[in-house]
């Protein structure tokens, strides 16, 4: 099993206004300082966590809504294969999430996919009908950018980036210089006698996310950064194995993209996504509740699920994406969430059920 640091304080303050910009890092150092001793995890710490699971119950089908969502304040959930797949909005999400609201419960809404920023984000639940506000919103995007600004990336070196549009806008936001992404996407490498590829010796960290251009220019980009420029870093935003590009299938994921570039260094990704830890302890410190105030919704079991698991709250997995009842059930498996429903609007079933 590969492994790969894991970057605990990924979730870093949500802006107070959707038209924050820069100033969303600026007070990042202070809000950071408890927690950076804790930057260094690794998915064999991750792994060997798993494997303490083992001994524990198997996971409740959930029968009683009423008595979780009284039992906690917040509900954090994932996106894809939660709220919507691809393009889709899984059937009762307004209604469900309407009446959370209603209950006075806070709601933020992460997710591991890089290819937007928080303000796209913030423009597809518009679409979609949703109202939500930006500072409810955290994507992997906005992790790589903080996490870059946490450590005083020096603003005189540069990023490459393999990914999308939303790195660039989360980067820009933070003000660092970039090269890299979409615009990429159409190079190529003529291969022949002699032929030495150049690149930029400024280029400080390589970030990888999910690519939709992704090829060979990039992969050899950006191993020739890592190898061959001091300290180069190589941050991902995820290694999530599939996506949900559209509601008809599973897609590769951007952990085909840092499995790529992992293979060509041989050096192991510094990951900035889930299953990090830093939202629970930024929640838990803002608003003042205890972690097991905190719900954390998805449908991975070894992003989701541990996410909420490493960081104390209760969790609930949802059927309606990347995860089946046979995976959960399986003797392999040994990460099991406090509860499993089939989707999010069994909330509003299973309540009508029990009164």
């Amino acid at each position: 099993m590969l492994t790969s640091r894991v970057i605990s304080p990924s979730f870093l303050p949500l802006p107070p206004t959707a038209s924050t910009s820069s100033s969303s890092f600026s007070s990042l150092r202070t809000i950071l300082s408890p927690f950076l001793a804790k930057t260094q995890l690794s998915y064999t710490r991750t792994s060997r966590m798993a494997s303490s699971l083992t001994a524990r119950t198997a996971a409740n089908k959930l029968e009683n809504a009423d008595e979780l969502i009284d039992s906690v304040e917040t509900f954090i959930f994932d996106c894809d294969g939660v709220i919507w797949k691809g393009d889709k909005l899984i059937e009762g999400v307004p209604e469900t999430l309407d009446m959370l609201r209603s209950k006075g419960k806070r709601l933020v809404f992460v997710t591991n996919n890089s290819t937007k920023s928080r303000k796209q984000y913030g423009k597809k639940f518009e679409t979609l009908g949703l109202s939500v506000n930006e500072e409810e919103i955290f994507a992997s995007s906005f992790a790589a950018a903080a996490y870059l600004q946490s450590i005083d990336f020096p603003k005189d070196k540069k990023v490459y980036v393999i990914g999308e549009d939303g790195i660039l806008k989360e980067l820009e936001l933070a003000g660092f210089q970039y090269l890299g992404g979409p615009t990429d996407g159409d190079k190529k490498i003529e291969l022949k006698p002699g032929f030495l590829m150049e690149h930029d010796h400024n280029v400080g960290a390589v970030v990888v996310g999910f690519d939709r251009y992704f090829n060979y220019y990039k992969i050899q980009y950006g191993t020739l950064c890592i190898r061959e420029n001091p300290g180069c870093l190589f941050i991902a935003t995820n290694r999530d194995a599939v996506t949900h590009l559209t509601d008809a299938q599973e897609w590769a994921g951007g952990g085909s993209m840092v499995g790529a570039i992992r293979g060509s260094t041989q050096k192991e990704p510094l990951v900035v996504g889930k299953p990090s830890t830093f939202m629970m302890d930024y929640l838990s410190n803002k608003f003042g509740i205890s972690k097991s105030q905190i719900c954390m919704v998805g449908d991975r079991l070894d992003t989701d699920i541990l996410f909420g698991q490493n960081g104390g709250c209760k969790t609930l997995l949802v059927l309606s994406g990347v995860t089946s009842l046979e995976t959960l059930q399986s003797p392999d498996n040994s990460i099991q969430p406090d509860f499993y429903t089939s989707k999010i609007a069994d909330f509003l079933s299973l309540k009508a059920a029990t009164v």
